[in-house]
């Protein structure tokens, strides 16, 4: 009939919010990483973290690869 409910808007925008988020989250795994081999190690995620000004300890690179990463293969990959 040409008009949409509001629980059918919510749904809509709910999809849209969603894609533009997991849009963003693809586009910062992106720059993670360097080599474009779908993974983030550990020095990719040093190299970045270096430059936007963060110095960390090996110690902290490997804790948070480890944080993220889900098959223990020592990388973060993107799923």
């Amino acid at each position: 009939n040409g008009t949409i409910e509001f629980n059918e808007f919510l749904s809509m925008m709910s999809k849209k919010s969603e894609k533009h988020e997991l849009e963003e989250i693809t586009d910062a795994f992106k720059i993670f990483d360097k080599n474009g081999d779908g993974y983030i190690n550990a020095a990719e995620l040093r190299h970045v973290m270096t430059n936007l000004g963060e110095k960390l300890s090996d110690k902290e690179v490997e804790d948070m690869i480890r944080e993220a990463d889900m098959d223990g293969d020592g990388r973060i990959n993107y799923q």
